[in-house]
């Protein structure tokens, strides 16, 4: 039996599978990039199950190896955290020919973050996960481009289609272009990445946040500002999820919904707000087989609404009256 078809009927009567770009989910959560290494950590937790986890997102990863960014790097805050890693990784090649072998591809689906500085990085570094055993690619349009004074690509609308077209170019796996909600018009730049040859969304990426010493009154993170995750953000995220869904309805494009995720509760408003999937981040940190708890939250719900599968339960909202 092939491995799409072993999991069909692994999943048959589980109301917490569902589809996504092509390929099955056991579960409506992904673990999200950065927050689990390249997966081969994470997956030998004990209680670690596979009907959990619908998906991991590797770390991000360029095509040459980097070191990131000086410390500190991390950074507690009320509500959430902040992080200004750097991107550090190995290299694309060696992602692919020294730890994609060492993965069990069969325990979940597996996504690779792509990463780069310019455009020819990301369509290389696509390139190189287009020869390899991974699922699928999530594009991290949030990286600066070097080429135009450091401005995020995910940023202009511009440059995030020509990054998605790119990369389009060089593959036929599902790509996944990580929305950034440090730009003026989300909802106008996922038009673009759908025009592009995008196949799903990941919104959002994190906010930009910073914290300060006061005593020696200078920015706590090494890199002076970092990405804000958890709690703090998932108000915005949620509203970015709902105005992306307003556009991917119409062309049947999926979301993984993501910010501030640590509960059923969080994961139901994300879907309900459009979202297909879920991802769970720094609520890992603090709880590594939060997971089970919360798909266990969504499957009672599911129940107690009358919902056959979670599928239907995405883009459910209904606006109050103006």
């Amino acid at each position: 039996m092939t491995k799409s078809g072993q999991e069909i009927d692994e999943n048959k009567g589980n109301m917490l599978a569902l589809d996504f770009c092509g390929m099955r989910f056991s579960s409506p959560l992904v673990l999200l990039s950065g927050c689990v290494g390249f997966g081969d950590e994470y997956t030998r937790i004990e209680g670690f199950s596979n009907r959990h986890v619908g998906a991991v997102c590797l770390k991000g990863t360029t095509l040459a190896p980097r070191l990131g960014n000086p410390p500190h790097r991390v950074w507690e805050t009320p509500m959430g955290m902040l992080n200004a890693i750097g991107l550090q990784n190995p290299g694309a090649r060696y992602v692919v020919d020294e730890i994609l072998p060492g993965l069990n591809l069969q325990e979940t689906r597996f996504i690779a973050n792509v990463s780069g500085s310019t455009i020819e990085e990301y369509a290389e570094v696509t390139r190189i996960f287009d020869d390899s055993p991974i699922d699928a690619m999530e594009i991290n349009i949030s990286c600066p481009n070097v080429k135009e004074g450091g401005m995020a690509f995910g940023n202009d609308p511009d440059m995030s289609a020509r990054v998605v077209e790119a990369c389009r170019a060089v593959t036929n796996k599902p790509l996944i272009t990580k929305l950034s909600p440090n730009q003026t018009d989300i909802a106008e730049n996922a038009r673009r990445c759908i025009a592009a040859g995008t196949d799903a969304f990941a919104v959002i990426n994190t906010l930009m946040g910073m914290a300060v010493d006061i005593e020696g009154r200078c920015p706590i993170i090494g890199n002076n500002q970092g990405g804000l995750s958890g709690p703090a953000i998932k108000p915005v995220a949620l509203l970015k999820v709902h105005q992306v869904y307003q556009v991917c309805r119409k062309h049947n494009i999926p979301i993984i919904g993501q910010g501030g995720i640590a509960s059923a509760d969080d994961a139901l408003e994300f879907l309900i707000a459009g979202a297909s999937v879920v991802g769970v981040g720094t609520a890992l940190f603090y709880d590594p087989l939060i997971c089970q708890r919360i798909n266990q939250g969504i499957a009672d719900y599911l129940r107690r609404h009358e919902f056959s599968e979670v599928a239907q339960l995405t883009g459910t909202l209904m606006l109050n009256e103006k």
